[in-house]
């Protein structure tokens, strides 16, 4: 196995795929590079001298300068590197032109069919409390409706999905929880759910059910605490009224063009540009190839990469839209005097990753080479098929569960420091390395290390396509196998 990878011919680093240790001898690329210090696995060394203030190259783009001359064969790392990024900028619309490889193999998965034609990879019953102050009546109920029904579940998870929100808010934020949760409500992973209410809250139950629009009312119903004497007890019958009818949906065939993915990253490494992000950018082009819809978002950790998004952009519309999707962003950065190049997060950075730049490089590299087909706002649910970017904070349960309130069915996450989370629809969890695959198995769920233990990307695309045709006709993931699930929304203002 190779000791290091360059990734672009252009670069002045490569990446220690092991522990390096100080006067070994490298040949990169025919270049004699002797180590002056330690570099431990996933970071970066210097394949000349940079001077003070020169870019470092990789990826084939500058991750940052130099704060001080490192010598060829340096550590560079996020001590002697800074970040390039600073305010807004002015963008300019360069497209390219997108040749994908991958043509429609008419494959299918078997999914649940709903009513207003959706398709769903889980059937299972949801309380959906529209304020937080009914969270413990929630499980109140849950836990007396599985005592009644007994252990021969016949549905694939009863969940509650509890928040914080839908008082004391104000302006956008109040809509956004009111759109979130419509979404989950709607939801085509939900075979049934309970609209849990307290009655007072600001996000008001009859609005809120004229909010959701047209709705199938024999899947989804309301409970309005205040109103009954006994709200676990009525609670509980409208679960049997759901569950008798959820338990007899059944999966039948359905095209993979129906399948819609999030593309997510978070505990990043050195590694996730080099393995498992990539491995998502194959797959997310192949899905797009059959008709089928990703979305890529964490659009803080688009910093530096951006132009790469945008110049990908199908249409000059979609252009300005991401333009207005990344200065949003930074603006809501610069409003509270934070500035925009404020990441990688500790956990990074002893990962290998140096800078916002570094990061974004290899996030956005989970979209693969499609075209942008839209662009959506924080709680918009999906309408164009193909690669989508969606506006949301780079936090891991804020950002996941916008992808599921979107619409996607499930969440591809990638890792090189491991995170036991699960969000509101299956969560994926694929490794960037061996080692925490070996260490966290019941974190892990797919193994993208093995691209630097010497398997193709090829051979693991086709690995990869099976799992997650797997997990789509009802294979649990490890977080579902837990019963670790929850949901979490973004808050932008101030609280009454």
């Amino acid at each position: 196995m190779a000791k290091f990878i360059k990734i672009n011919p252009s670069d002045n680093v490569a990446v220690a795929i092991e522990n390096l240790s100080k006067g070994e001898q490298l040949n990169v690329e025919g270049t004699e590079v002797t180590l002056i210090e330690d570099v431990p696995a996933g970071h970066k060394f210097t394949l000349k001298d940079v001077a003070e203030g020169e870019d470092v190259i990789k990826y084939g783009f500058p991750i940052g300068h130099a704060k001080k001359v490192l010598k060829k064969g340096s550590w560079a790392y996020d001590e002697n590197i800074k970040t390039n990024l600073s305010g807004l900028l002015e963008y300019t619309w360069n497209p390219t032109k997108v040749t994908l490889d991958d043509t429609d193999r008419k494959l299918t998965f078997k999914g649940y069919k709903r009513a207003n034609g959706e398709v769903g990879i889980r059937n299972e019953i949801w309380i959906v409390p529209t304020v937080g102050c009914v969270n413990g009546i929630a499980d109140n109920i849950i836990t007396e409706f599985k005592r009644e029904i007994g252990s021969d579940v016949k549905v694939d998870a009863i969940e509650a999905f509890k928040h914080n929100y839908g008082c004391s808010q104000l302006g956008d934020d109040h809509e956004s929880t009111k759109k979130i949760l419509r979404d989950i409500v709607l939801h085509p992973n939900a075979g049934g759910v309970l609209v849990l209410a307290l009655g007072c809250e600001n996000n008001q139950p009859d609005v809120f059910e004229e909010f959701l629009g047209d709705y199938d009312k024999s899947r989804i119903k309301f409970l309005i605490t205040q109103n009954v004497e006994n709200e676990v007890e009525e609670g509980v019958k409208i679960l049997k009224e759901l569950y008798a009818q959820a338990s007899k949906d059944v999966r039948t065939e359905v095209p993979l063009s129906e399948l819609k993915v999030g593309l997510k990253c978070g505990g990043s490494d050195g590694f996730s540009g080099i393995t498992a992000n990539p491995l998502l950018g194959v797959f997310s082009d192949f899905l797009v190839a059959q008709g089928g819809t990703t979305i890529l978002t964490e659009v803080p950790e688009m910093f530096g990469a951006e132009t790469i998004l945008m110049n990908r952009c199908e249409t000059k519309e979609l252009f300005d839209k991401t333009v207005h999707l990344i200065n949003d962003f930074k603006d809501y950065f610069l409003s509270h005097g934070e500035p925009v190049g404020e990441n990688p997060s500790p956990g990074n950075k002893k990962g290998g990753i140096s800078t916002l730049e570094d990061k974004a490089l290899g996030c956005t590299q989970k979209c693969g080479k499609s075209y942008v087909k839209d662009v959506l706002m924080y709680g918009e649910r999906l309408k164009t098929k193909g690669l989508n970017l969606l506006s949301a904070p780079g936090n891991d349960l804020v950002a996941s569960t916008a992808l599921g309130a979107a619409g996607c069915q499930m969440v591809l996450f990638t890792t090189g420091r491991g995170t036991p989370f699960g969000s509101f629809v299956p969560t994926m969890k694929i490794s960037t390395n061996t080692p925490l695959y070996k260490k966290k198995g019941n974190w892990i769920d797919f193994n993208a290390g093995q691209l630097v233990d010497g398997k193709s990307m090829d051979q693991l695309k086709e690995e990869f396509i099976d799992y997650i045709i797997r997990v789509a006709n009802g294979e649990l993931v490890n977080h579902e196998k837990h019963d670790s699930h929850a949901m979490a929304i973004f808050k932008r203002g101030v609280t009454l």
